[in-house]
């Protein structure tokens, strides 16, 4: 049997990030059930950043986030892990309430004219919105830079990562888990369980209670824009309600219905009649006409009831620490989260960025979900 300090069940981001900031003074193993880290929802992000999306929690990780994408640790990745794009929020009839929710939860929104919204999305549709919300201070994610970049980080310390090591088994016996793999057993006194849509099935094999933890299905389509040279410049567009989102990739545009449909963990794909939705919202919201998709994919956005990241000790078994139900949060709040994580393990100080944007570490916590 190989014994650690510390095992993480999942290479995706939580479970990479996290253990690289632990491999600094632990001895680190991270079990990934798949033929390379990322396979699921890592890999098929949206890779936006955007700091006035999601829950009360993620909006304080999300933005505690920001310098590091700016300003990463030297020699961390060899270019810019975030990329300006301004976005849009459209506001239709019958979203005033949505726009309100969104405006006081904001910070830095302003309001633009319709005509000051087609000069930076020129093919809006005239009357479709009764308002424009600008967020100034988005931006593409470079996933794979910032996902391979903690994954090199944990190897330099001296942590390790085994693919191919789907867990099995998981026993705590005298202090110790032993964790039943493919290629062996391997034990420690700490399990970080960020095994992402299969997190409440790890806790089950271990005789943990589950969090309730539901994946949900997002669909995205790719489609060829023709006839506009500006298209690397518009901004990310969705509405205020969130019922599709579009943005620039590789001189296409990616487009979604914003779906969000339960389903049971598995190799997520794009269902067909959301892709169809989202393109026809796209088409009724702008004067563009999509009659082909290029590609498409979808992927799995796990959440607990109230919407909230899980990170904390299960409050029910000794050395077992969740860290998951990251919606489709997880890779914006990826450097405060997993920070936040580690000194929650380890037993140290909050980082100064989490404490300045207010996070109340109860509103993250397991035990939360033990009360009705």
């Amino acid at each position: 049997m190989k014994s650690y300090d510390i095992i993480v069940i999942g290479a995706g981001i939580a479970g990479a990030s996290v253990a690289a900031h632990l491999a600094a003074t632990r001895r680190v193993a991270v079990l990934e059930m798949e033929n390379r880290p990322g396979f699921h929802s890592t890999g098929r992000s949206a890779a936006s950043y955007e700091p006035n999306y999601g829950p009360p929690a993620m909006l304080a990780l999300t933005r505690a986030s920001e310098s590091f994408f700016r300003e990463p640790p030297k020699g961390f990745a060899e270019a810019p892990l975030l990329t300006s794009r301004e976005s849009l929020f459209l506001v239709t009839e019958g979203q005033e309430e949505a726009c309100e929710k969104l405006i006081a939860k904001a910070n830095e929104l302003g309001e633009l004219s319709e005509r000051a919204a087609r000069e930076i999305f020129p093919v809006l549709r005239p009357g479709h919105a009764k308002r424009v919300l600008l967020d100034p201070n988005t931006g593409d994610l470079d996933v794979d830079l910032i996902h391979s970049g903690y994954l090199r980080l944990l190897r330099e310390r001296g942590g390790q990562v085994f693919t191919d090591h789907e867990v099995k088994g998981l026993l705590y016996r005298d202090w110790k888990w032993q964790v039943a793999t493919p290629h062996g057993i391997y034990t420690s006194p700490m399990i970080v369980n960020a095994a992402g849509a299969w997190a409440d099935t790890i806790a089950k094999l271990g005789g943990v209670a589950p969090i309730g933890l539901q994946p949900k299905r997002r669909s995205i389509g790719v489609v060829p824009v023709t006839g506009h040279d500006d298209l690397e410049d518009w901004p990310l567009v969705t509405d205020a309600g969130e019922t599709w989102y579009c943005k620039p990739q590789s001189g296409k545009l990616i487009v979604s219905s914003a779906d969000a449909t339960p389903v049971d963990p598995h190799d997520a794909y794009a269902d067909d009649m959301a892709i169809a939705t989202g393109i026809d919202r796209l088409m009724q919201a702008t004067t563009l006409t999509v009659d082909r998709l290029h590609h498409s994919w979808g992927g799995l956005r796990s959440f607990v009831r109230d919407g909230q990241p899980v990170v904390g000790f299960a409050p029910d078994q000794e050395g077992f620490f969740w860290l998951a139900g990251q919606g489709g949060y997880g890779i914006q709040s990826s450097p405060a989260l997993s920070e936040t994580a580690a000194s929650l393990i380890l037993g140290t100080p909050l980082p100064d960025s989490v404490v300045a944007q207010g996070l109340d570490i109860k509103d993250i916590s397991p035990r939360r979900l033990t009360h009705s």
